[in-house]
């Protein structure tokens, strides 16, 4: 299926916006989930309507513009908006990526946002993300991740939190870098929304228990 207009100019923005940031988060990130919700699109039968397949490639793309933990000034939250408005995205495939962008985060599940009902779209961009969030190259970015931010590896006396609201997911610098995934990449497998996203995420699981597995036998010089 041949690129729209609209999609190779939100690459674009992709490239421009994301420059600065770290590699757990960066262009090649939206390119990894952009292809994998494509994919899970195709085995949820998605390929036949060409407005939910372009629904599902710019809400990929666009998913981390504006996100909190990258934000240099209050304004970049309305830049998926503005840039949806200016491509002359149709209405209601506006609303509906939008819609998809806000609602796929970890955070708004922590906060009781009900996806109930969720759009088919929906589904396979948040698997998509949370299929990238996981497994092997799951690993690399939380690392990455929380070398980025300065934070301590792992202590075995800062336990993970067990019961978190969205305020305390968001305010992460007492954490460890380990501890996240307890507090969250453990967790995804079971909330993939879609059968492509389940299946898919069943391997990259086992790998980061096979994963963890190593690390505390490794940390307590078990190995």
């Amino acid at each position: 299926m041949a690129k729209t207009k609209s999609v190779e100019n939100a690459e674009k923005l992709v490239e421009k916006n994301m420059k600065g940031n770290d590699a757990s988060h960066d262009a090649s990130h939206v390119s990894r989930v952009r292809d994998l919700a494509l994919s899970l699109a195709r085995e949820e039968g998605l390929s036949s309507n060409p407005d939910s397949m372009e629904i599902v490639e710019l809400a990929a793309l666009l998913h981390d513009i504006g996100d909190y933990k990258y934000l240099r000034d209050p304004s970049e939250e309305q830049i998926v908006e503005k840039f949806l408005e200016e491509e002359g995205v149709d209405e209601i495939k506006k609303m509906k990526i939008l819609a998809i962008i806000k609602g796929m985060g970890f955070k708004e599940e922590l906060a009781g946002h009900t996806t109930d009902g969720f759009s088919p779209e929906f589904g396979v961009v948040q698997d998509a993300d949370r299929l990238d969030a996981i497994g092997a190259v799951g690993i690399a970015r939380c690392f990455t991740f929380g070398g980025s931010r300065n934070r301590v590896l792992h202590d075995p006396t800062i336990l993970p939190r067990s019961d978190l609201s969205k305020e305390q997911y968001m305010k992460k610098e007492e954490q460890t870098t380990v501890n996240h995934f307890h507090e969250k990449l453990l967790k995804l497998k079971d909330l993939m929304k879609t059968k492509a996203g389940q299946k898919r995420a069943e391997s990259r699981h086992k790998f980061m228990e096979e994963f963890l597995k190593e690390f505390y036998d490794e940390w307590d010089g078990r190995a």
